[in-house]
């Protein structure tokens, strides 16, 4: 049995009535829909065929049916593919009100929560590849080195060395220069070992402390930022009858207290990236436990080659997905248009 054209249109109708009113859906409440001209019979006929393709499914205490999550999967995917949905431009208001970058994302997480009347979530910017820019030695004491490395963006790594030898200013000046022109530009996966091969033969005798300068250049890049989360609208998800349940509610809303929980959907790879790296979560896809009976959209924003965030909204899986994918690929945009100019 295939979903044809017929069977798609009276899903779509299901799914839609469903969103708007949060109750289970018969065949008259189908019927009414003008561009069907189908009767009650031959909708409940179809019906029973979606049920068994698995789209719908019938709660026990009604005779109406609500999507199942392979319903909504469908659904959101065919939106994904032919949507192309205007919004209203929202740069303005973010230039206007936020001239630095944690106010315009506690902004950004804000105006989502207030327009889509779900809970939302901004991240601040991480880096997906990191470049050496330049690296410092500098002697503490007989026994330690400091070795600062400075990363593309400005962001500055102390990490103490301990050597077992004693190494003149002249040796330290030397190996400035032997790190900067073998490191400058080069990511964790451009050292390799050829590159430290040639620079353990030019330090000579410091070979071993150029081993130990590499592996703290390589720790450094690899460290993770700390991460800050933005949230807004938690309360509003309460509003929803099947997530007002009290343990689900206090699931959720520690889930966004407890902010290291949401992590899990900014570090998941999965991303759509002809649809501006919009990803959909649907009920188990969820990677977060207590969200499994929500929907979570999320969109990465890029600041610049490789420095990237995460914006996400959480809502029920009856959310409006139409106006959340829209609302989400505007803000993308306007966030582009934003970083650009800065």
């Amino acid at each position: 049995m295939q979903l044809d054209d017929r069977k798609w249109k009276i899903l779509h109708a299901i799914i839609r009535t469903y969103l708007e009113t949060g109750e289970p859906v018969g065949s008259r409440t189908i019927s009414k829909y003008t561009d069907l001209n189908l009767s009650s019979a031959t909708i409940r006929n179809e019906m029973s065929d979606l049920e068994e393709l698995g789209y719908i499914i019938q709660p026990h205490t009604s005779a109406g049916r609500i999507p199942s999550d392979k319903g909504y999967r469908l659904y959101v995917d065919t939106l994904m593919e032919d949507k192309e949905q205007e919004v209203q431009s929202m740069k303005e208001i973010l230039i206007e009100k936020a001239d630095k970058m944690e106010l315009l994302l506690q902004q950004v997480a804000k105006m989502l929560a207030q327009n889509t009347n779900y809970a939302t979530m901004v991240t601040t910017p991480q880096y997906r590849h990191r470049k050496v820019k330049f690296v410092q030695l500098s002697e503490v004491d007989e026994e330690q080195i400091l070795l600062v490395i400075v990363l593309e963006g400005n962001i500055a790594k102390n990490k103490f060395i301990t050597s077992t030898q004693i190494i003149e200013k002249e040796m330290i000046l030397k190996l400035n220069i032997l790190l900067n022109t073998f490191l400058q530009g080069l990511d964790i996966t451009d050292i390799n070992l050829s590159v430290i091969q040639k620079m353990k033969e030019q330090a000579g005798a410091y070979g071993s402390l150029v081993s130990d300068i590499l592996d703290a250049v390589a720790e450094a890049i690899n460290e993770e930022d700390a991460l800050e989360i933005y949230t807004s609208g938690a309360t509003n998800i309460l509003k929803y009858p099947e997530l007002s349940d009290t343990q689900k509610a206090s699931e959720l809303l520690y889930a966004f207290e407890e902010k290291k929980l949401l992590t899990d959907l900014i570090t998941d790879k999965r991303e759509d990236k002809e649809n501006r790296g919009i990803q959909v979560y649907i009920g188990d896809e969820t990677p977060i436990e207590s969200m499994k009976d929500c929907s979570v959209v999320t969109a990465t924003y890029e600041i610049e080659e490789g420095v990237y965030g995460k914006v996400g909204i959480i809502g029920p899986k009856r959310m409006d997905y139409e106006r959340v994918v829209g609302t989400l690929q505007n803000m993308m945009s306007q966030l582009d248009d934003i970083f650009k100019k800065k």
